[in-house]
């Protein structure tokens, strides 16, 4: 601060001395300068005073930007969660990048929510020590932009697997990924809460401070995104490769294939049919890509810009001289910060970058619900809140009530003895038709089994008891044998006749199914032989 301007006895406003105030809250996070004898120090908190009155209101309308994209993620997990999958076309990284964009909103809803207060004192902001709204937000916001960065990692990896080695990732894929995409984040947060904290630094959610905050975040983070970033573009260079390739692929014999010679073999793949079966994935992953590169730009976006905020108020904490011209300012205009906006510029980022970068963080929800989402989800929900009435005669199962079936006079439900009358409620109705195997004719008799009518061959086949059916097999026609047919139609046999004798052959002999007919003498509906 300017030596010039400060008299002996006090602190020029709006600067406060340091002497009366104790150590609590986070301490290096105040901003004060020895000045002879004493130490003065800048209100807290400081974005009050380098900044204009619309970064508060800037900053709140980004934390309910950031409750409508908890409320599409919301969407997308619970209809996850409950609607079948052929309206939802869910998948593990789908469900947990969702997860890890929650947590990350959870950073800027819970601010929102609790209103903390900032600063412990007038010159001091509050740590994750001194406040658990601090301490939550601190930790939802690191974690999810931990698991954000982990999974569209895993994400491009995997797209790059399929897409650039033919690798059909499965359940040991889906294993490591739930492994590694919250095993490193929970390590990561537990790295920054023993060497690093949180504090108020920058608004009214906790920041990581700025004591190891390059080795245990964000030099780890930027080395996943890094990693990210050269895979997806390895894949897209690969892409063009194989779209380059085709171009100058003549040769006729693969101009109507769109698989390899034989299914096994990738290597002996044509470059249209390698282009193909890209350009097939593409269009099936292009969702995916597209939530990789937008979640990649904003948590480097972010990042960058945090560390570079981080890294010139503690420049200006060791060199003075670099805010010089706005403390002067400030002192001249007796604490007015409106005149001493612009001189603020070399120690804070513009305005514009900041609401660029919580915008960002905030939307990546709706951004999610644009590309995961599907129409068929909501008409997934209009089907089951809102269940249409389908009618009873649409099909008649097995298992239907019996009171429906009476209804429905196309059945060939034999009701009773007499046409017309219902059976009486103590018998069992049976549903017997002219072509059921059960079904049994005195006029259709089996010429191998000759039985007087009402006689039972066995409890599977009742005798007539009287009831009444049209004859449906009444009317014979010429039978005219085929021209290498080895069997001929015999004519029945009456009880007194003699039988011929049993015709006895090997299945095995004529590759039909062993002990499909065992017994030569079981009755053989003619009618159901060909039923599965």
């Amino acid at each position: 601060m300017s030596n010039a301007t400060v008299p002996a006895f006090q602190c020029p406003k709006p600067f406060l001395d340091r002497q009366g105030f104790t150590d609590g809250g986070f301490v290096e996070g105040r901003l004060c300068r020895d000045v002879g004898d004493l130490t003065c120090c800048l209100p807290c908190p400081m974005t009050d005073w380098a900044y204009p009155d619309s970064f508060e209101t800037m900053s709140m309308v980004a934390n309910w930007a950031a409750v409508v994209s908890t409320v599409a993620c919301l969407f997308l997990l619970v209809s996850w969660a409950v609607l079948p999958v052929d309206k939802t076309f869910r998948h593990y990284l789908s469900i947990s990048l969702t997860t890890a964009v929650v947590f990350m909103n959870l950073g800027f809803i819970i601010p929102l929510a609790a209103q903390p207060e900032q600063c412990y004192d007038a010159i001091t902001p509050n740590s994750m020590h001194t406040s658990g709204v601090c301490a939550a937000s601190g930790v939802f916001l690191i974690v999810g932009g931990w698991a954000g960065v982990m999974w569209v990692f895993l994400r491009a990896l995997s797209l790059h697997l399929q897409i650039c080695w033919q690798v059909v990732v499965g359940r040991n894929f889906m294993w490591f990924s739930q492994v590694t995409g919250w095993g490193i984040p929970i390590i990561g947060i537990v790295l920054v809460l023993i060497f690093s904290g949180t504090s108020f630094r920058f608004g009214a959610t906790c920041h990581i401070n700025h004591k190891n905050s390059l080795a245990d975040l964000w030099i780890p983070l930027l080395v996943f995104a890094g990693i990210t970033i050269i895979i997806q573009f390895a894949t897209f260079g690969y892409c063009i490769k194989v779209y380059l390739a085709s171009l100058s692929d003549n040769n006729a014999s693969t101009e109507g294939s769109n698989m390899p010679s034989y299914t096994n073999s990738i290597r002996t793949m044509t470059p249209k049919q390698a282009y193909r079966r890209v350009r097939r994935v593409i269009q099936l992953q292009w969702r995916g890509i597209m939530i990789v590169l937008i979640i990649i730009t904003d948590v480097v976006f972010f990042s960058v810009v945090f560390v570079f905020q981080d890294t010139t108020v503690e420049n200006v904490k060791h060199n003075p001289k670099i805010a010089s011209d706005w403390v002067t300012c400030l002192v001249i205009n007796g604490g007015d910060k409106v005149p001493c906006l612009d001189e603020a510029g070399p120690i804070v980022v513009n305005m514009p970058t900041v609401g660029a970068v919580l915008f960002l963080l905030a939307i990546n929800g709706l951004w999610l619900l644009f590309l995961l989402g599907r129409w068929s989800m909501v008409t997934g929900w209009i089907d089951l809140l809102a269940p249409k009435h389908r009618s009873k005669r649409e099909f008649v199962s097995v298992d239907a009530r019996l009171d429906d079936l009476k209804k429905d006079t196309r059945s060939y439900e034999m009701l009773s003895r007499d046409t017309g009358k219902e059976m009486d409620e103590s018998v069992t109705p049976s549903l017997v038709t002219p072509i059921s195997p059960t079904y049994h004719n005195p006029a259709m008799r089996s010429p191998r089994s000759p039985m007087a009518p009402g006689t039972d061959r066995d409890s599977s086949y009742p005798a007539n008891d009287g009831r009444r059916t049209p004859d449906y097999f009444g009317q014979t026609s010429r039978y005219h044998a085929p021209a290498r047919s080895f069997s001929s139609p015999r004519p029945p046999q009456s009880a007194s006749s003699p039988q011929p004798p049993p015709v006895t052959w090997d299945a095995r002999e004529t590759y039909a199914r062993v002990g499909a007919f065992a017994d030569n003498n079981d009755y053989v509906n003619p009618l159901g032989m060909n039923r599965i």
